[in-house]
């Protein structure tokens, strides 16, 4: 290990609190566009959304790539994250995540390599191994790349090679092909590394990441919105398989929360309602469309269908933005997350801009950097 790699890992420190935030406190963005609302508002909402993040002191904002969802406008997180770069000026950006086994490991390092170069120190690269969306559309997107989660390793470790130019003696891409920008451009252009990299996260909501997280000592996010009852498992799989790297020396966890905060109980619940709607719908293999309240409120539910949207409510935790603060310290206190993270999941995106306030309000969130010895800048 070099001595600068050595120090970049010993340099590796929890971050400061935020408020009353027992940890830094992060969102992920899904550009939520409900029925009724276009994608182009979804999406200027979203903008609006990072812009708060990034004055009331957030820690992260994270984009979600998902694809063939009429609720979501996230389908390519590079261009959003490109666009803002330059509507914020501290806070880290990040694709929570990029779907591997939906592209070559090549054109993720020279997008998030090109988007380092836009905002140096700035850019987080979450890695997961879901499609992100049905089979059908996995197979629309790959073509006829045979590509699954069962490749996920390898193309892991090319993504990481491709990141640091360092692909073995015997690789036939080495010296042949480089992702740009990086280091291997550099070293062409005869000049010394211009420009760290991306920080990269494995993600997940089981036990594989975890372990493969831990075995190859990354930082580890874990979707709890999606399956809160596996966290703490996951985390102790994480913790029970890490080894240390030169980008980590102790374990790092950041565990993901579905909320939403409204001014009154009754209203977060309602919107909260239009979530658990459109994943009762995905459930039963239909499209993630996300209704309005008005129309939830005359939907005839089985007895099936109100099973299926109770657990999905069950998974939430929404209310007043005390109420929600509230709930993500009882979870960080049980799982020991090192970093919490929210998803703001309703049904109208102006409502949804306003919940992120309510939870910045409640926790004091103001004016958060992470130092730059916090080790994330690898």
């Amino acid at each position: 290990m070099t001595e600068n790699k050595k120090e970049q890992r010993n340099n590796f420190k929890t971050v400061s609190k935020q408020g009353n935030a027992p940890v830094p406190l992060s969102i992920l963005d899904w550009a939520t566009t409900g029925k009724g609302f276009s994608p182009i508002e979804g999406i200027d909402k979203s903008i609006e959304l990072a812009k708060l993040a990034d004055s009331r002191g957030f820690a992260r904002y994270w984009v979600a790539e998902h694809h063939s969802m009429p609720a979501v406008s996230t389908s390519s997180p590079a261009v959003m994250l490109a666009r803002l770069i330059g509507e914020t000026k501290h806070i880290r950006l990040g694709a929570g995540g990029m779907m591997l086994p939906n592209f070559p490991p090549l054109i993720i390092a020279e997008q998030f390599g090109m988007l380092e170069a836009m905002a140096p120190g700035r850019i987080d690269l979450g890695i997961g191994r879901a499609p992100g969306t049905d089979g059908f559309t996995a197979t629309a997107i790959r073509g006829t790349r045979n590509i699954g989660a069962e490749n996920y390793t390898e193309q892991l470790e090319e993504l990481f090679h491709f990141l640091d130019n360092d692909f073995p003696e015997d690789h036939p891409y080495k010296d042949k092909v480089w992702a740009v920008p990086g280091p291997g451009q550099d070293m062409e252009n005869g000049i010394e590394r211009s420009m760290g990299k991306p920080v990269t996260w494995l993600l997940g909501s089981s036990g594989y990441s975890a372990r493969l997280a831990g075995k190859l000592g990354r930082p580890y996010a874990f979707a709890a919105q999606l399956s809160p009852e596996n966290l703490e498992r996951a985390f102790a799989i994480y913790k029970e398989n890490f080894q240390p790297s030169e980008v980590l020396e102790k374990p790092y966890t950041l565990a993901c929360f579905a909320v939403f905060a409204a001014d009154t109980e009754e209203e977060a619940l309602t919107e909260t309602e239009s979530y658990a709607h459109s994943m009762m719908r995905m459930m039963k293999r239909q499209s993630y469309v996300m209704p309005s309240p008005a129309e939830l409120a005359t939907y005839p539910y089985t007895p099936q269908e109100k099973y299926m949207m109770e657990s999905w409510r069950s998974k939430m935790i929404h209310g007043t933005g005390e109420m929600v603060a509230g709930g993500l310290n009882k979870v960080q206190q049980i799982s020991g997350a090192d970093e919490l993270m929210v998803v703001n999941l309703g049904h109208s995106p102006e409502k949804m801009v306003h919940s992120a306030e309510l939870i910045a309000d409640a926790f004091q969130c103001r004016n958060f950097k992470f130092p730059e010895s916090s080790g994330f800048y690898d």
